[in-house]
C-alpha cells in the first residue's frame, strides 16, 4: 500500500511506537525496505534526500519503481523527501507522487523556518501529502555536533512552530547526530527533553541520526514519544560490509550475485531494528492495524 507518512505516523503516534525511515538509493534497499515490513507486519517510510537523487537515485527512475513495490506489499509503504532545502526542487518531488515531504530549514533564523515550513505545508496538504518539518540542529556525528546542547530543540518554541506551521511531525534536535561517530562512542541522548516535547506538542516525533545511535537508546526514546526514525549510514556500511564479506568468502562471486546477498543482509538487518522500535506486528496483511492494538 503506497500511502501518506501520516497515517503511519499517527497510529505510532496514538500507540507508542516508531517506524523505521531508510534512505534508500537502489532496487535492492528498497526491496529490502518492503520484503522486511511484510515479513514482519509493520509500515516502513523510503527516504531518499535532495543529494541521492541528484548523484544516484534518480527520481524518474526511483519513483515508479518504489510506488510500484509499494503498491504490491499489503503494508503501508511511504515515500518520503529527506532534508528537502531546496523549494523548487520540493515542488519537483510533489509532482512526481512522493507521499511526504521533509522541509529543513532549521539552519535559518526562526522565523524564516516557520515561513518556509508553512508555505510547503500549504501546498502540500491540499494534495494529500505529509509534512515534516525540523527545529533545532541535528549537525554531524564527526563534528561533535550532538555535544552541543544549545542546538537542542526547546520544548517552547516547538509548540509554537508546530502550531504556526501545521506540521504534521517534527524532527527534534534531542542529542543524535548525522553520519559515524566517534569509533566506541554512543551519543547520549536528553530523554526528558524528549518527554517533555512529546507532552507539550503531543504530536509524531522523529529522530534523525538513528545509525549508531544504540539498541537501548533507540527504545528508550521510543518510550518517551520518538515515532520514526531514520538511518542511513548504518544502512550503507550494511551493504558495503555484505559486498567485502562476499569477496573474501569467493573471490569469483559475480554481481548479481552481490546485490542479492546485500539485499539478503539488509533485510535481515531492517527486520532487526523494526523489532527494536517497536513496529512489527501492528499490521495484519491487508487488514490495517491489529485489533489488539486499537
Amino acid at each position: 500500500m503506497y500511502v501518506s507518512m501520516k497515517p503511519i505516523l499517527e497510529h505510532a503516534h496514538i500507540h507508542g511506537y516508531a517506524v523505521m525511515a531508510m534512505n534508500s538509493i537502489n532496487m535492492e534497499m528498497v526491496r529490502a525496505a518492503v520484503n522486511a515490513a511484510q515479513a514482519e507486519h509493520s509500515a516502513v517510510i523510503i527516504n531518499i534526500g535532495m543529494g541521492q537523487m541528484k548523484n544516484h537515485a534518480h527520481p524518474e527512475d526511483m519513483v515508479p519503481m518504489i510506488r510500484r513495490l509499494a503498491g504490491r506489499a499489503l503494508v503501508p509503504v511511504a515515500l518520503n523527501l529527506d532534508h528537502g532545502q531546496d523549494f523548487t526542487f520540493i515542488c519537483e518531488c510533489m509532482k512526481r507522487g512522493f507521499s511526504s515531504i521533509m522541509i529543513d530549514a532549521s539552519a535559518l533564523p526562526y522565523e524564516e523556518n516557520i515561513a518556509r515550513t508553512r508555505l510547503v505545508c500549504e501546498m502540500a496538504h491540499p494534495l494529500g501529502i505529509c509534512v515534516e518539518g525540523e527545529l533545532g540542529h541535528v549537525g554531524q556525528a564527526a563534528d561533535g555536533d550532538d555535544e552541543n546542547g544549545g542546538l537542542y530543540t526547546e520544548p517552547g518554541q516547538a509548540k509554537e512552530f508546530a502550531d504556526r506551521t501545521g506540521v504534521d511531525a517534527l524532527a527534534v534536535a534531542v542529542g543524535t547526530a548525522h553520519g559515524n561517530y566517534p569509533k566506541g562512542k554512543t551519543p547520549k541522548l536528553d530523554f526528558e527533553r524528549i518527554r517533555l516535547l512529546k507532552k507539550i506538542l503531543n504530536m509524531p516525533l522523529v529522530l534523525h541520526g538513528g545509525s549508531g545511535a544504540g539498541e537501548e537508546n533507540l527504545k528508550k526514546a521510543v518510550a518517551c514519544g520518538i515515532n520514526k526514525v531514520n538511518v542511513c549510514t548504518d544502512a550503507f556500511g550494511i551493504g558495503i560490509q555484505s559486498i567485502e564479506k562476499q569477496i573474501n568468502e569467493n573471490p569469483g562471486v559475480d554481481y548479481m550475485h552481490l546485490c542479492m546477498g546485500v539485499e539478503e543482509e539488509l533485510t535481515n538487518y531492517i527486520r532487526t531494528f523494526m523489532r527494536t522500535i517497536g513496529s512489527s506486528g501492528q499490521y495484519y496483511f491487508g487488514e490495517g492495524p491489529l485489533s489488539g492494538n486499537e
